[in-house]
């Protein structure tokens, strides 16, 4: 268990792309936000769930944004006002395949830093990262000025990328971070 650490899963988003709510998909008999929450309870000692409205028959805490159509930053504002730690890990509803290696070798890259984010394919990818609670006036202050955008606050944070290279020896496809944001992906995501 990460001890200094709340798992943060963001089921707060529109499903445009979807066409549906990503968080109640079925895979493999199981939800994808009921997936992500176990994994998640297997490696820290609490979960909070951010959404815009609350759910029903949701077993953890949920937190809702402060700001409406703020997106995930907003999302991930709530969690960071809410966590009652130093750190927050962060992670997208449907991202169904993230291992606890993965969330255990990005956590031992955060000393010194205020954030961690693994680099897939040349991208950050921020809704699978730990953000230092100390973070949230940075948040804050980024969405008051209408910068909606987690890349545009992690350019004022001390963050450490974490590379592909490093990433592959806790999970060599990189299937922690296939995220469903399509009934393509979805599909995929079934085979």
């Amino acid at each position: 268990m990460i001890e200094d650490c709340t798992a943060l899963i963001l089921a707060g988003g529109d499903s445009r792309r979807m066409g549906q709510d990503k968080a109640a998909l079925q895979l493999d008999g199981k939800t994808l936000l009921d997936r992500v929450t176990a994994t998640m309870q297997q490696v820290f000692p609490k979960v909070i769930l951010s959404v815009r409205q609350p759910r029903t028959g949701v077993a953890v805490q949920q937190v809702c944004d402060e700001q409406e159509a703020g997106g995930p930053l907003a999302g991930l504002i709530a969690g960071l006002a809410q966590a009652q730690t130093q750190w927050i890990f962060a992670v997208a509803c449907d991202m169904p395949f993230v291992t606890p290696a993965v969330v255990l070798q990005l956590a031992g890259h955060r000393a010194g830093h205020q954030a961690v984010v693994p680099m897939v394919a040349g991208h950050p990818q921020p809704l699978a990262a730990f953000y230092a609670t100390n973070t949230l006036q940075t948040m804050r202050a980024n969405l008051a000025a209408g910068d909606r955008s987690l890349r545009g606050s992690l350019e004022k944070l001390d963050v450490r990328y974490v590379s592909e290279a490093e990433l592959r020896g806790a999970d060599p496809q990189l299937r922690s971070f296939f995220d469903l944001d399509t009934p393509e992906d979805f599909q995929a995501a079934q085979k």
